[in-house]
C-alpha cells in the first residue's frame, strides 16, 4: 500500500524541469496541480518564473494542462491571465481527472507526468492513473486551511516510505 505514494521523481520545484528532458523522453503533456505547485496558493498571479518556464515548455511542443481539486471559478481566475486549460472537481487521489484530461488530448500514459506538492492527492492520483508522478517541495511554506491535514498524515506516510525507498532522494531534474 505505501508504494502508491511513491513519486517516481522528487524535485524542488516545477520550474526544475527541463523541458529539453521532457522532450527527450516523449513527453507531450505536464499534468500540474495548481496551489503550491504552480503558483503559491495566495498569489494567483504567477511569476516571471513561471511565465518563462511555460514560454519554454511551448518552444518544446510541450503542453500544460492544470488538474486540481478546485472548484471551475477558483481554477478560471487563477489561470485567466496564463491561458492554460484545466480540469477542476479533478476528485485526486481518485484518478478521475487525469484519465480525464488522457481522454479529452487523446494521449497514452506514456505521453504525460503529473506534478503535484502532496503525496496523498497528486502523487497517489497520479499512481492510481498509472501515471510518472513528480512531487515538487509546496512554492511556500504556508498552506490554504484544506491541506492542513494532509500534511501532517504526509508526516507519517514519509517515515514508511524512506524506510522501505532508502533511495528517495531530491533531484535537481527528472532523471538526474
Amino acid at each position: 500500500m505505501i508504494s502508491k505514494f511513491k513519486p517516481t521523481w522528487m524535485i524542488p520545484m516545477i520550474y526544475n524541469i527541463s523541458p529539453v528532458k521532457l522532450e527527450d523522453m516523449g513527453i507531450k503533456y505536464v499534468f500540474t496541480d495548481l496551489d503550491n505547485t504552480l503558483i503559491p496558493w495566495n498569489n494567483p498571479y504567477g511569476t516571471s518564473q513561471l511565465r518563462n518556464w511555460l514560454n519554454n515548455l511551448s518552444k518544446h511542443n510541450i503542453e500544460l494542462v492544470v488538474i486540481s481539486n478546485n472548484k471551475r471559478s477558483r481554477v478560471k481566475k487563477a489561470l485567466e491571465m496564463l491561458d492554460l486549460d484545466f480540469i477542476s472537481r479533478s476528485l485526486k487521489p481518485f484518478p478521475n481527472g487525469i484519465n480525464k484530461a488522457l481522454k479529452k488530448y487523446h494521449l497514452n500514459k506514456k505521453q504525460v507526468i503529473m506534478v503535484g506538492d502532496q503525496l496523498l492527492t497528486d502523487v497517489w492520483a497520479s499512481n492510481n492513473a498509472g501515471v510518472r508522478s513528480v512531487l515538487v517541495k509546496p512554492l511556500i511554506e504556508t498552506d490554504a486551511w484544506n491541506t492542513k491535514p494532509n500534511r501532517f498524515i504526509e508526516k507519517k506516510i514519509w517515515k514508511k516510505l524512506n524506510k522501505k525507498y532508502v533511495d528517495l532522494k531530491w533531484q535537481e531534474d527528472i532523471n538526474d
